[in-house]
């Protein structure tokens, strides 16, 4: 960063999402002096990193929320995105309120089903009940079923096991290999052995045909679970860890053509969104060829605000280049597996570097707070 910036009194940024791309754009906005609004429908950042864990240890979700207001003050806006107007620079939210823009970043991440993720707007408490039920809730289960064996089928699974060996964890997945296709084949292995060395009963290469007529995350003796396979499991409980898709709900009316096939924005290597100088996406929401990970969204954040100061400062503008894949698989906080700059790492680094508390430290001091207890 290269020290604050004189701006006239018509620049002011708006950053619709507060994810970690989101509150990374803040934070350097903040430090360059450049006016800015930062938009969420929720009052407090979401460490979602967290959530599984949070699902499962009652006490452990109000470490994973930390108050908007308190690091952004007026910067920040409670309020759910609706419309984006172009012509006039302006940000639709659902209560009619309008927000204008000179500089515009869309950082609205990816929607999917609770634990999370949230698609409406909620205040920081009820959000921790929502967790903190949800854990009664798997305690009382004995039979858990995780639909989905994606990076967090397979952890949400391995939690669940860690802190009640005694349960029945069954999950189910559509395809015969677990977690992320673009990990290594090794640490792909090496989560399934984690998996049933826990106890975990692994059901590969089948689709579950009635999950329409359960209630996720919700206690129900004797549920009943078909799979394209002819299997029948009976479940107490049935968490999804299914239907992750690209939030676009807030611009897809204004960035048609600017869409890619699965909801995202097509980019330069700048961040700016084809065509349009002054609107970045960043995070889940940009068209780039790598995984959706909030520590590439914190990349995405930094380029896009130096490239508006840069802008701004008739300077050249920075490229993106996507580096080497960088994953931490946190199987419980006693054990993990991943892969670090395209190189297998194993249980005793990943459990160092996040199992034992997810990271929620990072994010506490990222936000200038101090975190509970």
């Amino acid at each position: 960063m290269g020290g604050t910036i004189s701006v006239d009194e018509n620049i002011h940024v708006v950053i619709v999402g507060g994810g970690f791309g989101g509150i990374a754009a803040g934070k350097q906005l903040k430090s360059y002096r450049i006016p800015y609004t930062l938009i969420d429908i929720k009052d407090a950042f979401h460490h979602n990193p967290g959530a599984l864990r949070a699902a499962v240890e009652s006490g452990f979700a109000k470490k994973t929320f930390i108050s908007f207001k308190e690091t952004f003050a007026e910067n920040f806006k409670q309020g759910k995105v609706i419309d984006i107007d172009l012509e006039n620079q302006n940000v639709v939210l659902e209560s009619g309120e309008i927000v204008h823009f000179s500089h515009l970043i869309l950082a609205t991440g990816s929607s999917g089903p609770f634990p999370g993720k949230f698609t409406e707007p909620v205040a920081m408490a009820n959000a921790i009940q929502m967790y903190e039920d949800l854990v009664k809730k798997v305690q009382e289960a004995q039979r858990v079923v995780v639909v989905g064996g994606g990076s967090a089928g397979v952890e949400m699974a391995a939690e669940i096991k860690t802190d009640y060996p005694d349960k029945e964890v069954i999950l189910i997945h559509s395809k015969i290999p677990l977690a992320d296709v673009q990990l290594l084949p090794s640490v792909r292995q090496g989560v399934k052995e984690i998996l049933l060395k826990k106890g975990v009963q692994l059901q590969l290469g089948q689709h579950v045909t009635n999950l329409q007529d359960v209630v996720p995350n919700e206690t129900q003796n004797d549920m009943k679970l078909l799979t394209d396979k002819g299997l029948e499991i009976i479940a107490d409980m049935v968490i999804c860890c299914t239907g992750i898709r690209i939030n676009s709900s807030a611009y897809s009316n204004a960035f048609k053509d600017q869409l890619a096939e699965n909801g995202a924005l097509k980019v330069n290597e700048h961040l700016q969104v084809n065509g349009i100088e002054n609107v970045y996406a960043i995070g889940d929401c940009a068209d780039v060829k790598e995984p959706k990970m909030a520590y590439h969204a914190v990349l995405h954040g930094a380029v896009a605000v130096d490239n508006i100061a840069n802008s701004l400062r008739k300077k050249p503008l920075k490229a993106y280049k996507p580096g080497s894949l960088t994953m931490l698989l946190s199987m419980g906080r006693n054990d993990g597996v991943g892969q670090l700059y395209g190189y297998h790492v194993g249980k005793l680094i990943v459990v160092l570097a996040k199992s034992r508390d997810l990271l929620v430290w990072k994010s506490w001091r990222e936000m200038g707070q101090t975190a509970p207890c």
